[in-house]
């Protein structure tokens, strides 16, 4: 008789007492993430037949135009993360600043705060391309009982106690760690119940794809060009595949199937770099991590990076180690 998949609720609930803190609102935020992702998926799947595609006539905080589907999915991560009661705070992406969460009865009691980019390349959206959500979980450093601060949100990425992402294409996937390996999930529309299909997720330590958007090749550090033309060589295993979506979180889930590196360098159009530290590159760093693999600004890890404002771009090198330490070397020696 073949065995029956476990499902996330289950993997949850097994996996409860690994976590070091094993109060089970580690546990609430992940069920409600999963909870809002069906919601998201449900609408993403819908995009072509309901005015739901296209922009909404604003731009975020970063002066980039948002979609509709942007502000749906925003809204709808924030109201079930505060509907559920177990966070005392929440920074996304879309808002220029935090928020509070106190509770029915006023308390600040909780005890984590959710960063998140709500709907990660949106802009392709409308093409029909695959796009995610990015979720990173903090717990809190000022005082259960008082009003969440800044503080709490500009932690450095290794204060991460859980990271994940949603990808919205062919199928659906819910792919997280809690610092205990990576797990991915797989969602089955017919019944709206999210079953381990990737457990134990790995990067290869090598890999022959590189992920990056070469049509700024005239814009990188020297650093950046003499790492393509060394990917471009053929030599050993290379020439490597050059594959670039343009949405993170579907370079990066291909990258660790399949081996890789996804590349987001400075540039003379961003100086900064374009990914953002806190919702981007700590959560994904924190998978790249626990499945193996490496991420880094190209000289130091990623994770070590002390934030200093909600919304700092940094440059971002992600994937297969031996490729990301590769891809270090030549930005060190220009």
């Amino acid at each position: 008789m073949e065995e029956r998949n476990t499902t996330l609720g289950e993997f949850i609930i097994e996996h409860q007492n690994s976590f070091q803190y094993s109060t089970g609102e580690l546990s609430r935020i992940i069920n409600s993430i999963r909870l809002a992702a069906k919601v998201v998926n449900y609408k993403v799947n819908k995009a072509g037949l309901v005015d739901i595609v296209g922009a909404a006539g604003e731009q975020n905080i970063q002066g980039e135009d948002q979609q509709k589907l942007d502000v749906f999915a925003n809204e709808t991560f924030i109201q079930t993360l505060i509907n559920r009661e177990i966070v005392c705070g929440i920074a996304s992406e879309e808002n220029d600043d935090y928020i509070t969460v106190a509770g029915n009865d006023n308390s600040h009691n909780n005890k984590y705060v959710v960063l998140m980019d709500p709907l990660d390349g949106s802009s392709n959206i409308d093409v029909n391309v695959s796009v995610g959500t990015i979720f990173s979980v903090f717990r809190r450093i000022t005082p259960v009982g008082t009003p969440v601060q800044l503080e709490d949100f500009l932690q450095p990425g290794v204060n991460q106690v859980a990271a994940g992402y949603v990808i919205y294409g062919t199928s659906t996937m819910l792919v997280y760690t809690t610092g205990d390996g990576v797990n991915g999930f797989t969602l089955n529309p017919a019944i709206g119940t999210f079953y381990l299909s990737h457990p134990n997720m790995q990067f290869s330590p090598d890999g022959n794809i590189y992920s990056i958007n070469e049509g700024n090749y005239i814009h990188f550090p020297q650093g950046v060009k003499n790492y393509l033309k060394y990917c471009q060589q053929e030599e050993g295993d290379r020439p490597y595949t050059s594959r670039y979506i343009g949405s993170l979180v579907s370079d990066f889930h291909r990258n660790m199937i399949k081996g890789g590196i996804y590349i987001y360098p400075t540039s003379s159009k961003a100086p900064n770099g374009k990914l953002r530290l806190l919702y981007e590159c700590n959560p994904m760093a924190f998978l790249a991590e626990q499945a193996g693999g490496k991420a880094s600004d190209g000289f130091k890890r990623t994770m070590e990076t002390q934030p200093t404002e909600l919304h700092q771009r940094v440059p971002f090198f992600c994937g297969s180690k031996n490729m990301v330490e590769k891809a270090e070397e030549f930005m060190k020696n220009v």
